[in-house]
């Protein structure tokens, strides 16, 4: 009956009425779209607690899981009013003029107002609430990012202020500068980074690596003499698991890094409004992670952490131009960025002496940067935006430029800050004891699942890893260890 009768309407309807007919049926679709794009990226942030949690030791576990969900918790609201405010009307360096009242439906600087009636029920307006719903959660895997980085010894306060400021303030000035089609960077110098290289992981690395330096190590990280120590995560399924989920979540992210064209005249564009298609971004996304975890295995020597984490590491290295490469290129190129993860991520451990528990910055920060480099080397000439400005070389080095101390500075100034009042890390015995402990008053591990915390010494030996951990507390405090009572020489 239905059948019947829809053929009959749309026979009846004007013209005018059928292209109004399409258009909603397009807006309709467009916000089907999003909205499954984010139910598809919750498992990144699904997968990034699971990854953490199983690199944490077992006395961590709990307080590193409720960090991840606390970030969902403080950076909604930040974002919501604060943050897409920046996208919208920091495009040009400093806020735009001729700003539209807060109630209006077209919004600020172009973009609808978080607070204004088109956010809520509102039949006029299909895109813009699920729009901001798929940059809400590219805000959210910002601050997992720096979780990882920092995990077992970072107050959850401290976390919380410097997540809200990565989320809401810092990746979102960048994504205004060089991810939008307005951009000065993208208007000026054609600088190119399609599915946020730079613009999300790039700066979400450097952001944390300002915070490691003034965090500093874990207890018994490393020897009096400068050897570097590993501690045995809780659980290594737990943490290839998340990996997983996280690379099954990018492909939502992906999705919604592109814009789709109107019914009328079908198609994708990427942000920048560059035609390209979404068949081409899925075989990057699947053929690069195929070529990380080769990267990644034959630099690490098949270490099971680094493989996975290169087929992450070499997603990225190809996603600023994932519109535009050719699968065989980025199959090599995503090679190159799994075994770059590896290098990068050892140097910093053993060399710098800087404390990434999960190799975040290696595997965000040097690869999201490394991928908008390559762009500029590959994908030179290709026309960026609405205005067809030619990508470069130097455009991109432009967009490094600009993204380096907007990500590195915040991160390193107010976790500099917050160290000076004593307001970073937990208490030496609060990490010896384990942050479950002190925050839950709990152990969330039964009775017979309890062993000895193990740690790897450098030169492979596994021991319980008490005896170690307080040797370096004591050294570090300028102290010997007191001695031992009548009834501990028993």
């Amino acid at each position: 009956m239905v059948s019947s009768v829809v053929p009959w309407l749309l026979a009846q309807a004007s013209p005018e009425e059928l292209e109004e007919r399409i258009s909603l049926d397009s807006l309709v679709l467009t916000e089907q779209f999003y909205f499954w794009t984010v139910v598809i990226m919750w498992l990144i942030h699904v997968g990034f607690m699971a990854y953490e949690g199983g690199v944490s030791r077992r006395k961590n576990v709990m307080s590193t899981a409720m960090k991840n969900i606390l970030v969902i918790a403080v950076v909604t609201p930040t974002f919501y009013y604060f943050g897409w405010y920046i996208y919208g009307c920091f495009q040009e360096g400093w806020p735009k003029s001729g700003h539209a009242s807060p109630d209006a439906l077209e919004g600020f600087c172009g973009l609808t107002a978080p607070w204004s009636a088109a956010m809520g029920p509102n039949l006029q307006d299909h895109v813009s609430a699920v729009f901001f719903l798929a940059f809400l959660l590219f805000s959210w895997t910002t601050g997992s990012i720096m979780s990882g980085a920092v995990i077992e010894r970072i107050r959850l306060s401290a976390f919380l202020i410097l997540t809200a400021l990565l989320g809401s303030v810092v990746w979102i000035m960048d994504a205004a500068w060089g991810w939008s089609s307005g951009g000065w960077l993208t208007t000026r110098f054609g600088f190119h980074d399609a599915i946020a290289s730079g613009v999300v992981h790039g700066v979400a690395g450097l952001f944390a690596l300002g915070v490691l330096i003034n965090v500093g190590p874990r207890i018994g990280k490393y020897t009096s003499d400068g050897l570097t120590r590993a501690f045995r995560p809780h659980n290594t399924h737990l943490t290839l698991m998340g990996l997983m989920l996280i690379f099954t979540g990018f492909y939502g992210f992906y999705a919604a890094c592109l814009v789709i064209q109107s019914t009328a005249f079908p198609g994708w564009l990427n942000i920048y409004g560059s035609p390209t298609t979404l068949g081409a971004i899925a075989f990057v996304i699947t053929i690069g992670f195929a070529g990380g975890f080769s990267g990644g295995w034959f630099a690490s020597n098949g270490n099971p952490f680094w493989t996975v984490s290169g087929g992450l590491a070499g997603v990225i290295s190809v996603s600023a131009g994932a519109d535009v490469y050719h699968p065989s290129l980025a199959y090599l190129l995503s090679i190159s960025g799994g075994m770059v993860a590896v290098w990068v991520g050892t140097f910093i451990e053993k060399k710098l002496r800087l404390d990434d528990a999960v190799g975040a910055v290696a595997v965000h920060g040097v690869c999201g940067f490394y991928g908008v480099l390559l762009v500029g080397i590959f994908a030179g000439g290709y026309p960026t935006g609405i205005n067809n400005v030619e990508s470069s070389l130097g455009g991109q080095l432009m967009g490094i430029l600009a993204f380096i101390p907007l990500a590195f500075l915040p991160g390193y100034g107010v976790s500099w800050i917050l160290k000076k009042f004593n307001l970073l890390r937990v208490p030496a015995e609060v990490e010896l004891e384990g942050l479950d402990m002190a925050e839950f008053g709990m152990d969330f591990y039964p009775e017979f699942e309890r062993v000895p915390e193990i740690i790897i010494e450098p030169d492979g030996r596994e021991v319980d890893g008490a005896p170690v951990l307080l040797d370096s507390y004591w050294a570090a405090n300028g102290r010997r260890a007191p001695a031992p009572t009548p009834s501990e020489r028993s």
